[in-house]
């Protein structure tokens, strides 16, 4: 059974900081790749920012380049996202996901963690 859990959301002004984490439950569970997603109010769900474990490749939304970086630990299987400069449209629920194999969906996520960005 994998299950991922992400955690540091919260309210914070525009042009301020947060950092979310996840971390991916599962003995035997070695996924290929993490990543973040977000939901903002009446949006589709979109990507945010990935990480691709064995190359060390980061990938990142155009929205959120040069101000949000991904990082993780393979061995722990966490994943964390650092995210600067916050505006209010980067409020939104923020999933963590991953993925088991390359050629694989973005089979696993997390219940999601509230970020609120006030102007």
């Amino acid at each position: 059974q994998v299950q991922l859990v992400e955690s540091g959301g919260g309210l914070v002004q525009a042009g301020g900081s947060l950092r979310l984490s996840c971390a991916a439950s599962g003995r035997t569970f070695s996924p290929y790749a993490m990543g973040w997603f977000r939901q903002g109010p009446g949006k589709e769900r979109e990507f945010v920012a990935d990480i691709t474990w064995s190359s060390g490749n980061t990938n990142y939304a155009d929205s959120v380049k040069g101000r949000f970086t991904i990082s993780g630990d393979n061995a722990k299987k966490t994943v964390d996202l650092q995210m600067n400069s916050l505006k209010p449209e980067d409020t939104a629920l923020y999933y963590c996901a991953a993925r088991p194999r390359s050629f694989s969906i973005w089979q696993y996520w997390g219940q999601g963690t509230q970020v609120t960005v006030s102007s």
